[in-house]
């Protein structure tokens, strides 16, 4: 039997049986429900008065003081763009950031986790700005500011000592869990409260932006702390997807351990180097799932996921994202912009990321094994239940060819306008099998 009509089936009935070539994961759907309207993740909207809102959240302009302190920020230049570090206080309104990368408040992994259970201190460079800061007096306030907010927010009460304070800009300054965050809230002429700036609201430069500031975020993290093992990126759009804020964000957040999917994918690769083209890529080809490609990347109708799913893999021939050149990481950008305008901004999704990390020659995994630079986006349109819980057989709402028939009109539509970026969509796509490198 075929490794094809294995991982993905259709019986006579219409049933579409998945299994993820990776994780084992068994997905069923069932017939006659494909061509459900999607349901949208957004409340009533509201009207917003004339000019839009400017601070709509924690987020918006008009409340970086309401961040700790920022590690960079893209400002425009031209056509293109400038990083911006080491802003002081008395420098954040000199400039109006199209993105930003700040700590995020509650992060994941703190500075004492590094140091209690791995020795790690925070450098050098660090304390000496966060010593710096302090000293400012417009820095000791935002540092006041926020150190108030966080503990407000966890039901605490109290005044910051000094060293309370410093101890607080180490662990934000030295963060090893950031957020990059585009300037809008709402599109640009937004009338009512639903017209978010999403994903694939971005522009193709915007997005390509976006994109390369969390790369850098990634590398910069993992050079930071030699006890980091694997960065993981992810990006939560609206609430059933797990987001706080309606406002547009991704996360990168530093741990030390690799995970579940790096062990899976270097254990299916030992026994078979070419998985990912044999089980994945060559499978969508022999399916028709293809969705668009261009030079340097490819984006399929996922198969395996618990979610109606997409998934974007770089055609490059290295694996780390922070190693591809500028115009092969804005092939990946391109295609994840496309996909996410195709869903629209009313569609509840997370992106994650998965590449192959710096140091699987430190752990279990070895390190040439060909693990591709590849983001699964998973649309949250279906809530698991009882049956998914005892059976651990999740049903999907959407095939992956009902996905693959929402999205290629879009693709179309969106192209026509010159709102996504110049790539070739469905049949237009003639990729051979074996395409990842291997």
């Amino acid at each position: 039997m075929s490794p094809s009509h294995e991982l993905l089936q259709r019986l006579p009935d219409g049933t579409v049986k998945q299994v993820n070539p990776f994780t084992g994961t068994q997905v069923w759907t069932m017939p006659g429900r494909g061509k459900r309207p999607l349901p949208a993740a957004l409340d009533e909207p509201t009207p917003l008065p004339p000019g839009g809102v400017a601070d709509s959240c924690a987020f918006c302009p008009g409340h970086h003081l309401d961040n700790p302190p920022e590690k960079a920020r893209l400002v425009r230049d031209g056509d293109g763009w400038r990083t911006l570090t080491g802003l002081d206080v008395s420098q954040l309104d000199a400039t109006e950031p199209d993105f930003r990368r700040i700590p995020n408040l509650f992060e994941i992994c703190s500075a004492d986790y590094w140091r209690l259970n791995h020795g790690v201190l925070p450098t050098q460079e660090v304390q000496e700005r966060a010593r710096e800061y302090l000293a400012d007096p417009d820095g000791r306030a935002h540092l006041d500011r926020v150190w108030r907010l966080k503990h407000r927010l966890q039901k605490e009460t109290g005044d910051p000592s000094a060293e309370d304070l410093l101890r607080a800009a180490v662990g934000w300054l030295g963060t090893t869990h950031e957020l990059v965050i585009p300037r809008r809230h709402h599109v640009d002429g937004a009338t009512d409260t639903a017209q978010l700036a999403s994903s694939g609201e971005l522009t193709v430069s915007e997005h390509r932006a976006y994109f390369s500031m969390s790369v850098q975020a990634m590398a910069d993290l993992y050079r930071s702390n030699a006890a980091v093992r694997y960065v993981s990126v992810f990006q939560n759009w609206l609430k059933p997807a797990g987001a706080s804020f309606e406002h547009l964000h991704r996360q990168v957040v530093a741990i030390d351990e690799v995970g579940a999917h790096v062990d899976g994918a270097a254990d299916t690769l030992a026994r078979n180097p070419n998985a990912f083209n044999e089980y994945l890529l060559d499978v969508a080809i022999e399916h028709g799932l293809v969705l668009a490609a261009n030079d340097h990347a490819v984006a399929i109708a996922g198969f395996g996921h618990r979610y109606p799913s997409i998934e974007i893999y770089s055609l490059a021939d290295r694996q780390e994202p922070w190693r591809l050149s500028p115009v092969q990481l804005d092939a990946m950008s391109d295609l994840v912009h496309a996909m996410h305008a195709a869903g629209g901004a009313r569609l509840s999704c997370n992106e994650e990321w998965h590449h192959r990390p710096p140091q699987l020659d430190e752990g279990p995994v070895e390190t040439d094994l060909p693990v591709p630079f590849r983001i699964v986006l998973k649309w949250r349109i279906s809530t698991l239940a009882g049956f998914e819980g005892a059976t651990k057989i999740y049903l999907n709402t959407l095939s992956p060819w009902d996905v693959r028939d929402r999205v290629l009109p879009e693709l179309e539509r969106l192209r026509a306008e010159g709102r996504i970026a110049g790539m070739r969509i469905g049949d237009e796509c003639r990729l051979p099998k074996g395409s990842i490198p291997v």
